[in-house]
C-alpha cells in the first residue's frame, strides 16, 4: 500500500474545497505567473479576502508567491495535487475495477428484455374477486342527531 504524507493530503483537499480557491487554482493554471490584483480582478471580493485564500492555497503547497517590488506573482505548483490524484487514482481503479465485473456479470446473466405475459384467468361466475373475498359490506348504522347550540 501507497503512504501518503496525511498533513500534505488534509491540507490539499481542504484548500480544494473552497469554490473561490479552485477558481482561483484555474485562472493561475491558466497563465504561468501572475500579479495578486490582476488574479483578483474577475472576483466580487476584497483584495484582503482574496489574500486569505491565497494564504490557504500556499500553505497547502498548490502556489508559491514571488515579490518583485510592489508587485506579488503567484505560480501554480504541482506537486501536491500529483499526490492528491494518485490517492484519488487508488479509488478510481477500485470502481472500475468492480464496474467491470458487474457488466461482465450482466454480459454473462442477461435479463429478458420483455416479461412475459401472464395469462387473465376468468373467475367463475358469482365468485368474488380475491381483492374483495376477505371484505363484507357494512351497513351504515345512523347515531341520533347531537345536541344543537341553540338547545
Amino acid at each position: 500500500m501507497v503512504k501518503y504524507q496525511e498533513d500534505t493530503l488534509d491540507r490539499t483537499f481542504a484548500a480544494l474545497s473552497d469554490p473561490t480557491r479552485r477558481a482561483l487554482l484555474a485562472r493561475l493554471g491558466e497563465r504561468n505567473a501572475i500579479s495578486v490584483s490582476e488574479l483578483a480582478k474577475p472576483f466580487a471580493m476584497s483584495l484582503p479576502a482574496i489574500m486569505k485564500h491565497l494564504d490557504v492555497l500556499s500553505d497547502a503547497g498548490l502556489v508559491t508567491r514571488e515579490k518583485a517590488g510592489r508587485v506579488v506573482s503567484c505560480r501554480l505548483t504541482a506537486r501536491p495535487m500529483e499526490q492528491a490524484m494518485e490517492w484519488l487514482n487508488r479509488y478510481a481503479r477500485f470502481w472500475s475495477e468492480n464496474l467491470d465485473r458487474l457488466a461482465a456479470f450482466v454480459e454473462e446473466n442477461p435479463w429478458p428484455t420483455h416479461p412475459a405475459p401472464q395469462p387473465i384467468q376468468a373467475l367463475p361466475t358469482g365468485q368474488a374477486s380475491p381483492s374483495r373475498a376477505g371484505s363484507t359490506h357494512r351497513s351504515k348504522k345512523s347515531t341520533p342527531p347531537g345536541r344543537s347550540r341553540k338547545n
